[in-house]
């Protein structure tokens, strides 16, 4: 995508942090400052293969439609915002080109940060180094984050790969769900919702709990699941799994202990849980990155 706009002038007065077709948040500037053209190519997310050997490919944005959202926001090294905007994929009024970002920035020093995640909802963010899902569900999710020096009046293009920073865990069944069983309820014991978009760890370690309803056909077996950031890169905690029927009431409980997460990898809780067999082990596997099975 061609970069467009001519440099702003440092007579004009008032000038501010601007963005073609973009609704953002800025701060007015001096007369005194220039303001530069900057645009980010969101490139690829590095997605890792569950194949052996291991394999990394990158996607551009535009491309890879696990992702429904991206966030950009650039912090002066006090912590201001000076820029934030995100895309929505199905609001095509939030971007020309997925992926691609236009805007407007006073020569300065600025840490650069982007988001991209799946789901209805994009991620609050709220400073260099908080952002959170809140309420809704903890959904894929890629992070970068990078020094960025503007000195000149040049434009200046930047691109930019997003790495998966979230945990996943899916809990598959061996025998069938039967109508009475409307939801699976996940609790667990560590990580969280909210993360450090430098780092992409947690920023709090206390856990927390998924509630999904099945939306499947009853008589057949399930597989379910979510995501979670982790306090460090690989974590071990306690997992509840119940099952509920429509009013909510626990049908089946059973906390397998010690389980093992890994950012970008994919934990695999896997045993009954409708029939009396239900007390029966639970396999775990992980296969992101790796292959781990465990029997307890």
């Amino acid at each position: 995508m061609k970069f467009f706009g001519y440099l702003m002038m440092a007579a004009l007065c008032l000038m501010t942090a601007s963005c073609s077709n973009e609704v953002q948040d800025v701060q007015t500037q001096t007369s005194e400052e220039v303001l530069v053209p900057v645009l980010v190519r969101v490139n690829g997310f590095s997605i890792s293969q569950e194949k052996f050997p291991r394999t990394r490919a990158t996607t551009p944005a535009s491309q890879y439609n696990g992702v429904k959202a991206l966030t950009l926001a650039y912090y002066k090294s006090d912590g201001t915002e000076v820029y934030k905007h995100t895309q929505l994929r199905e609001d095509n009024t939030t971007y020309t080109t997925f992926g691609v970002f236009s805007c407007y920035l006073p020569q300065n020093s600025y840490t650069m940060v982007v988001i991209a995640n799946g789901g209805d909802h994009a991620v609050t963010l709220s400073s260099k180094t908080s952002a959170t899902y809140g309420d809704n569900r903890v959904m894929d999710t890629f992070a970068a984050s990078q020094a960025v020096v503007v000195n000149s009046t040049d434009a200046l293009n930047l691109d930019v790969t997003l790495d998966r920073i979230v945990s996943a865990l899916a809990v598959q069944s061996t025998d069938n769900r039967p109508a009475g069983v409307t939801h699976m309820r996940l609790t667990y014991s560590k990580g969280g919702k909210s993360f450090d978009p430098t780092t992409g760890l947690a920023t709090s370690n206390t856990g927390f709990v998924n509630l999904m309803g099945f939306t499947g056909n009853a008589g057949n077996t399930t597989y379910s699941g979510g995501y979670i950031f982790l306090a460090t890169d690989e974590q071990t905690m306690d997992v509840t799994i119940e099952t509920l029927d429509a009013d909510e009431n626990v049908l089946f409980s059973k906390t397998v202990t010690d389980v093992p997460f890994k950012r970008n990898r994919q934990t695999t809780l896997t045993g009954a849980l409708y029939s009396r067999a239900a007390s029966a082990s639970i396999k775990i596997n992980s296969d992101w990155l790796t292959l781990t099975n465990l029997n307890f």
